[in-house]
């Protein structure tokens, strides 16, 4: 449950606008709700600052519904990631106000405005246009958790002056997200221009020697700029996440 929401709840009680018996069964399922095939961890908002995120891919659309619509009634954004745009469509039939990102197979639904807690800006780099995909999962889950979030796309090794055009941006940002495939060496570059912490994001973009994203993974594991940390491979969402936390600090 969001913490505004429960505030309000108890409030409400303290003011005599809601019996206590009515508030007591709204908050029935606080900890864990169990609909069958999904355990739904309602108090994840209160514990972490952030509701529990569905994982779209192998679910139905009935499920992520399902799951969707017990948690609208006590948060104020849901995210579901890593869903196909037949399934989102079913689920938007569904649910009115969910709005789906093709790009970065992400859907969100928000219950008002996104109120921005962040203390700094968030940059998303991308090394080239097909690690794009990837970076606007990382770029979409660090705006819904209240962060300002700004992008620069391809700009990686193989024309570096490109990146350099855009000095004042990295300079500024207080946590950057450098998305890279083939050899995934962007991120190395960047950690050595700033003082701030670097999330490096390998993708399975790549011939066959970048062994689905592996090639990345290592290489941004082994550098030597010593302001980067790693997550797994295609792991925007992870990515945002780590820097909205950071961010927030």
């Amino acid at each position: 449950m969001h913490p505004e929401r429960l505030k309000n709840l108890l409030q409400s009680v303290a003011c005599g606008e809601i019996a206590p018996e009515k508030a007591l069964d709204s908050l029935k399922h606080l900890t864990v709700e169990d609909i069958g095939y999904a355990h739904i961890d309602h108090h994840r908002s209160l514990r972490k600052g952030f509701p529990e995120v569905i994982y779209g891919e192998n679910k139905t659309s009935v499920q992520i519904i399902g799951i969707m619509e017990k948690m609208m009634s006590r948060e104020n954004i849901v995210l579901v990631t890593r869903i196909d745009a037949a399934k989102a469509k079913l689920v938007m039939d569904a649910i009115a106000d969910a709005r789906y990102y093709n790009d970065a197979r992400m859907l969100v639904w928000a219950g008002g405005e996104i109120l921005v807690t962040g203390k700094g800006t968030i940059l998303v780099i991308s090394a080239g246009t097909s690690d794009i995909p990837v970076a606007r999962e990382a770029f979409l889950t660090a705006r819904a958790m209240g962060n300002n979030v700004k992008s620069i796309f391809d700009v990686g090794v193989a024309g570096i002056h490109r990146l350099f055009a855009y000095k004042d941006e990295i300079e500024s940002a207080a946590v950057l997200i450098v998305v890279a495939g083939m050899e995934g060496a962007l991120p190395s570059v960047v950690a050595g221009l700033v003082d701030k912490p670097v999330i490096g994001v390998p993708t399975s973009v790549g011939y066959g020697a970048s062994f689905g994203g592996l090639t990345a993974l290592f290489s941004m594991l082994n550098s030597c700029s010593s302001n980067v940390a790693v997550v797994n491979i295609d792991n925007g969402f992870g990515a945002g996440y780590m820097a909205s936390m950071i961010n927030r600090l």
